[in-house]
């Protein structure tokens, strides 16, 4: 089968288009046919090497050589434990900390899977899986989301703003979105009532306050995030630097001590909300935000967009 490998980490250009072994499915799994995959965040950070992605693949060179986690497909086979899937089902679900998403074909425990709704398209449906989990359990789950508050996105033009956008406006909340100047349209167009451009204003300094931050950056330091949070405000991270990302667990009880308000850290529950956006998928509440897409052939240029945050919604590969 054809698969994006890389054999050492670096940038998009050390992924190459390669014929491998197409996987056996074990008793527990089944093998399935991939339509769609998209990119993440922690596939950019498995490519770069950084430490911390270096200890979980390999300290030399990657252990697992074909990323990608969020897929869609069709059933092909199923291991003889499978109780919930059979050949033919139209599945999608977060493969996280397995990956092997970038090729024709990987197999997956039957518990990381959904069925796919008919109405949704394997493009659709690959943009969902880590981008629509974090939104929601950001929002919902651990920030408490509420009728009439004020919130800010930052980074909003991608996967996850995207998605928490239109989770949002179901609560009837005043959005704001942060990103740079070539998504502001789109973000206004998606239903922030603000949109802030980044390369011109720092949503920290200028003296407005928010009931709920949730950031997919986490770009800056947690003292200036508690200072853009009302009295008794809530600030959400779902991803950033490891650095910025051990200071929020540090300093939260401080802040929290000192200002009265709430520093939190979504610790992903993969695929736990996919019935939950299926409904929503359904009823036209949710639709994802698709850059692309693009073919198995163009991953690396679909990474190089993706690195330097030029993309709207979800990074979308078709096969």
């Amino acid at each position: 089968m054809r698969a994006i490998v890389y054999h050492k980490y670096g940038t998009p250009d050390v992924l190459k288009l390669e014929e491998v072994d197409k996987p056996t499915p074990k008793d527990d799994e089944v093998l399935i046919k991939v339509y769609a995959v998209s990119i993440n965040d922690w596939d950019l950070g498995l490519l770069d090497g950084d430490f911390i992605n270096r200890l979980l693949n390999g300290l030399r060179k990657p252990k697992k050589k074909i990323l990608g986690s969020d897929i869609a497909g069709q059933v092909e086979a199923v291991g003889k434990n499978v109780t919930l899937f059979k050949p033919g089902d139209e599945v999608y679900g977060d493969l996280s900390g397995r990956w092997g998403g970038f090729a024709e074909y990987v197999c997956a425990r039957e518990n990381a899977l959904a069925l796919k709704p008919s109405t949704m398209n394997f493009a659709q449906a690959a943009a969902i899986p880590q981008a629509a989990m974090l939104a929601v359990q950001g929002l919902i789950d651990i920030g408490k989301i509420k009728e009439g508050q004020k919130l800010l996105i930052n980074g909003a033009g991608g996967g996850v703003g995207t998605f928490g956008i239109q989770i949002a406006k179901l609560y009837g909340v005043e959005a704001t979105g942060v990103d740079h100047t070539g998504k502001l349209d789109m973000l206004r167009s998606m239903g922030f009532d603000h949109v802030i451009d980044y390369t011109k204003e720092d949503f920290t300094t200028n003296g407005k306050y928010y009931d709920l931050i949730l950031d997919v950056k986490t770009n800056r330091s947690m003292f200036s995030y508690a200072r853009a949070l009302s009295p008794n405000g809530v600030y959400v991270t779902v991803g950033g630097s490891m650095a910025r990302l051990l200071q929020a667990l540090l300093l939260a009880p401080l802040i929290r001590m000192i200002y009265k308000k709430h520093i939190r850290i979504v610790a992903l529950k993969t695929n736990k909300d996919l019935a939950y956006m299926n409904k929503l998928f359904e009823s036209g509440k949710v639709k994802p935000v698709i850059d692309g897409p693009y073919k198995l052939d163009e991953v690396p240029e679909a990474f190089r967009l993706f690195g330097k945050g030029e993309h709207k919604g979800k990074v979308v590969i078709v096969l």
